[in-house]
């Protein structure tokens, strides 16, 4: 099967994550892959199949190689594939990462676009609710996946550690942060910091994101926070292995998939309800969590920080409910919604 992504760009993120994986594996099982992206896009991952830059930094319906399948993503990539599909370049379908209009701006834009085309894929049970509340199509589900990289290096037996608690920011500016509730992560972290001054608590954050952004340096400076740029997977499963709790803070996610790697990798999990981690995260079963209104994220992370039975437990049963999430089945489920709607076009 012949397939183009319109992306606009691959740099670092889950959403480019999900992308990269879902090419590269089509393409190492035998399909005709390629990304579209405009010319002033970025490529962070390692890609195995070709790449497509367009001349402009806005994607045109000429653009387009013909295919068999056209699958869009952002709001912004949506109206051109719809255009270079009804020139006959291919069945177009959307792999929607996020839902846009409820925390991203030009929201009246990215509304419409759910109207474009009825073939869509989500991420998560509550997306495709959502979704289908609002617009009337209810997507397919293809759920995230974690690589064989991230896994427990049963590191944090090493004697006399300091017990280390982590989390992932991003580069506030832009306007795609604020879901992120960073603020109110720093905030809990301080208030941690203060109860348990022995504990180490470290930032992660994408080493391009840290060095270009002045508010992150500025927010994380004099903390006495230790910061981490992990440049790779290898480095990031590395720094997952030191945490014993990882924390996420975000409050909309289709996918959220730090807080699902860093179980993998054997961290035990303090997050915020933010809709699709209720896809891997259970209250009390496998992590610990909480409605943002609560203000409860502190108290959860000084419950596993006095509570050693209960962290290793719920760090034990995390590790072992996050291996039924892999990219292999991520791409089985794919390929196999993509072959079914594609039969149905033929009829």
């Amino acid at each position: 099967m012949r397939i183009v992504f319109a992306v606009l760009t691959l740099s670092k993120g889950g959403a480019q994550r999900m992308l990269t994986e879902l090419a590269n594996r089509l393409a190492v099982i035998g399909h005709e892959v390629a990304i579209l992206m405009p010319g002033n896009g970025r490529v962070e991952y390692e890609m195995k199949c070709p790449i497509i830059t367009a001349p402009a930094t806005v994607l045109k319906a000429e653009d387009f190689p013909y295919s068999d399948v056209i699958i869009s993503n952002f709001y912004i990539t949506v109206p051109v594939a719809e255009q270079a599909s009804r020139q006959g370049k291919g069945l177009h379908l959307r792999l929607a990462l996020c839902y846009e209009p409820t925390f991203l701006p030009d929201n009246a834009l990215s509304f419409s676009s759910y109207h474009i085309t009825r073939n869509l894929f989500v991420l998560s049970r509550w997306q495709q609710e959502m979704i289908r509340q609002n617009h009337g199509i209810k997507g397919r589900i293809v759920p995230v996946g974690v690589s064989p990289v991230f896994r427990n290096m049963q590191l944090r037996d090493a004697p006399g550690r300091p017990l280390m608690i982590s989390a992932v920011m991003r580069r506030p500016e832009g306007g795609f942060a604020g879901h992120r509730e960073q603020d109110y992560l720093l905030e809990q972290l301080d208030m941690v910091k203060q109860l348990h001054p022995e504990v180490v608590i470290c930032i992660m954050v994408p080493p391009a994101e840290y060095a270009a952004s002045e508010s992150l340096q500025t927010r994380l400076g004099g903390r006495g926070y230790q910061i981490r740029t992990p440049g790779n997977d290898e480095e990031l499963a590395y720094h997952y292995n030191e945490s014993d709790i990882f924390v996420s803070s975000s409050t909309y996610d289709t996918g959220s998939l730090p807080g699902l790697e860093a179980m993998r990798c054997g961290a035990a999990l303090v997050t915020v309800y933010s809709g699709g981690n209720l896809e891997y995260a259970l209250h009390g079963q496998n992590c610990l969590m909480s409605y943002r209104y609560e203000n409860r994220l502190a108290v959860d992370i000084d419950t596993l920080v006095n509570d050693k039975e209960l962290r290793l437990h719920l760090a034990a049963r995390g590790e072992e409910d996050s291996l039924r999430f892999t990219w292999e089945r991520s791409v089985e489920i794919f390929q196999a919604e993509l072959f079914e709607l594609m039969s149905r076009q033929s009829l």
